[in-house]
């Protein structure tokens, strides 16, 4: 039965590559100049070299494609051997309304922005986004999958870091900025004499919500602003080729203090850490990076926001360390909601995300000549109950009929120490077939050690997703998967198991135009439906009707009214006295969603959700204002309350989770980000307090403290603490870049 499954995918993708168009970009290449002489990085832009490159032409992206362009702007773009350069020269009419709300690395707080897009392997589907403010901070992210949302796909990876420098100024006139890219952070392929690259550069003016933007791209898909496939192809000659290396070694020390008693006290224990480590990262030429990892540490890494689950599937936690980000797109192999074939998540960390020590890895991305590679081998210590284990990922994929298709395959391995083995393989095809219709096709199987080999439908996942991506008119997404009871990719991710899934959503948006304050309607319908393969029973049903309005200024307005099923086959548990019996029940509810303008000093949103939930009630109000005090420092607060109701067993469920956010700068090198939040339905309070003092690009000193506590009432007499855990780290790590 397989064997015909595969004939069928090989033989349809024959007859799709035999009659899709060959779609290609269209546009003229552009040369870009190269500097005539030296340039200081202080963001003026002054000297003879940059008045010798001419401005790149400008439009208005949004909110009216192509009006007119309200504040003066110059950008350029020009390189010398090592480096890429770009300089902004922003003019204000009201320099007094310039936004510089953070000083903050990675995080934009409604601030101006430059933006540059770097598509630097010219694929059409991925990118390198730097983003720097008036205030000079950076922020840099990996796009991938040509910036498109749908299907489950994260397409902005925020965790990203590369290696390039900033600086920027604020005068009478408005604020101008310099931004220095080492071609050995972009990875690129010399084709003949030169190499070619996507380019996108923009400026946004955070208080009137208007971006201008090189190329002239139309706002017709979401993120058009930064969509690879629409960037402009840019000729660079004479680049030296080098293979860069960055060696950081990593000192850390700290102290760890965990109890769990009861009355009678008993002292706590505490541990002393002491590690050294080292990362290194290798060009073994300029579009193949080699990463090693010994002894790696992720104390840097901040600590997981608490999520509420009140259904029976798993909730989602993104990757967040520095490792495993370089080119993590490469490595998707997204199988709808939140599913993967590989997380990278699921390497040194337990399944209720406590660390287990990683003693070493190695990491190889890149492109081979038309094919995206990636490989990466992790050797991972095991915990008091856990075995130690390695795990692996290998990725191929490369373009075919056209700059917006591809076809991949990936293969995972999880191997313990005490002989258990998990493999995973999976083959995709992502096919543009004409216009803003994509198919992607996907054939994944698991295989586990431990169980009796199953038939090989089993053990596998099918899926078909068929979408226009359009942002004006109609836009639709079909999709139909079934997965086998099983299939469990080891180091992947799975919402759901053993089920057959069919989804459609259909949009359409609009712009009013002229003095009109929207500046786009959306209207959705969405349908879900999941069966049970066991019996072919109803496991969950959606209907969703849905508006959006955007608003001229950034603010956007939501509302959606959902009609569901869900049928339980076993009870579903909230806590020891609160639980839902098995049974299929109807409900409906109706969610309110409303955002203030993210680039005001006082912002925020707030989210009303309501309606019958199974054979009770839900109601769900979540507030999250947040006050830019000043560039120094942002307060963000956040509560969630979450009720259940269930009058037919005198049953309520209370889940509330509140979370107090401080994020201060000194300046772009002294930070400090600390969170207090509270779990109501774990009764557990927790904070994270990170400060960070950056030397240099590259060179860093952290000091982290972790703590969290259970509050339980007491029992009689008896005063129940539960658990308490405290960590405080400290750690440097020092990058060496020869070259940089």
């Amino acid at each position: 039965m397989s064997g015909s499954c595969v004939v069928t995918i090989r033989t349809f993708l024959t007859v799709v590559c035999l009659l899709a168009p060959a779609v290609a970009a269209g546009q003229e290449l552009v040369e870009l100049p190269r500097l005539s002489g030296p340039v200081e990085l202080d963001g003026l832009s002054n000297e003879p070299a940059w008045e010798a490159v001419d401005p790149l032409p400008l439009t208005t992206h949004w909110p009216s494609f192509g009006g007119a362009i309200s504040e003066r702007t110059e950008i350029r773009v020009a390189y010398d051997d090592d480096h890429i350069y770009f300089a902004g020269r922003f003019y204000d009419s009201d320099p007094v309304g310039i936004r510089g709300n953070s000083l903050y690395r990675d995080r934009w707080n409604g601030d101006d922005t430059f933006d540059i897009v770097v598509d630097s392997y010219n694929d059409n589907r991925t990118a390198l986004l730097f983003t720097t403010t008036p205030l000079g901070i950076m922020i840099d992210q990996e796009v991938s999958n040509d910036a498109d949302p749908s299907g489950g796909a994260r397409p902005l990876n925020r965790e990203w870091n590369g290696y390039w420098e900033v600086a920027a100024r604020v005068t009478q006139e408005g604020w101008f900025a310099e931004v220095r890219i080492p071609f050995s952070s972009l990875g690129f392929e010399v084709e003949g004499e030169g190499v070619v690259m996507g380019l996108i550069v923009g400026r946004y003016v955070s208080r009137k919500d208007e971006k201008y933007i090189f190329p002239a791209i139309p706002p017709n898909w979401d993120m058009a602003d930064i969509k690879p496939s629409q960037a402009q192809d840019v000729l660079i000659t004479g680049i030296n080729e080098k293979s860069p290396l960055y060696v950081t070694p990593y000192v850390l020390g700290g102290l760890d203090r965990t109890r769990a008693f009861v009355e009678p006290v008993r002292a706590p224990g505490t541990e002393t850490t002491r590690r050294v480590g080292l990362d290194a990262k290798y060009g073994l030429s300029n579009n193949i990076t080699l990463d090693f990892t010994l002894n790696t540490d992720f104390a840097q890494v901040e600590a997981d926001d608490q999520q509420v689950n009140l259904t029976r599937f798993n909730l989602f936690y993104p990757e967040k360390r520095r490792f495993f980000q370089e080119r993590a797109s490469i490595l998707q192999f997204n199988t709808g909601d939140e599913g993967r074939l590989f997380h990278s998540r699921r390497i040194g960390l337990t399944e209720d995300g406590m660390p287990l020590p990683i003693l070493a890895g190695a990491r190889l991305t890149g492109r081979l000549g038309d094919w995206d590679v990636a490989a990466m081998d992790m050797l991972v210590d095991g915990g008091a109950d856990e075995p130690r284990e390695n795990a692996g990922v290998l990725r191929l994929r490369r373009s075919v009929l056209n700059d917006g298709s591809t076809l991949g395959v990936m293969a995972t391995s999880r191997a313990t120490y005490d002989g258990s083995v998990d493999l995973a393989y999976g083959l995709d095809a992502a096919l543009n077939l004409f216009g803003d219709e994509y198919l992607t096709l996907q054939w994944a199987q698991t295989y586990d050690s431990r169980v009796r080999a199953p038939e090989a439908l089993d053990a596998a996942l099918v899926r078909a997703f068929w979408q226009r991506r359009s942002l004006n008119g109609l836009g639709y997404e079909l999709e139909a998967t079934r997965a086998g009871p099983a299939y469990d990719p080891a180091v992947g991710f799975m919402q759901r198991y053993n089920f057959t899934a069919f989804k459609t959503n259909f949009t359409y948006s609009w712009q009013p135009g002229g003095e009109s304050p929207v500046n786009r309607h959306k209207a959705w319908l969405t349908s879900r439906l999941y069966l049970r393969n066991s019996d072919g029973s109803v496991e969950s049903a959606l209907q969703r009707f849905r508006w959006s309005t955007y608003f001229r200024g950034g603010s956007f307005f939501n509302i959606a009214l959902n009609f569901f099923y869900e049928g339980l086959d076993e009870p579903l548990s909230f806590s020891d006295d609160v639980s839902v019996p098995a049974g299929g029940y109807f409900g409906s509810d109706l969610f309110l969603y409303y955002e203030l303008n993210p680039g005001a000093r006082l912002k925020g949103d707030a989210v009303l959700h309501a309606g019958s939930y199974l054979d009770g009630w839900r109601g769900r109000l979540s507030l999250s204002p947040a006050w830019v005090v000043s560039s120094h420092l942002t307060l963000n607060l956040q509560y969630d309350l979450n009720r259940l109701w269930f009058p037919r067993r005198a049953q309520r469920y209370d889940a509330d989770i509140g979370r107090l956010r401080v994020q201060a700068a000194l300046d772009t090198h002294l930070s400090l980000d600390a969170f207090l939040q509270y779990n109501m339905a774990a009764d557990r309070l927790a904070t994270n307090l990170r400060v960070r003092y950056r030397l240099a690009e590259g060179r860093d000193l952290f000091v982290v403290y972790n703590a969290a506590r259970d509050l339980c009432p007491a029992i009689g007499d008896l005063a129940v603490v539960g658990r308490s855990d405290q960590r405080l780290l400290v750690k440097y790590e020092h990058t060496f870049q020869p070259g940089f």
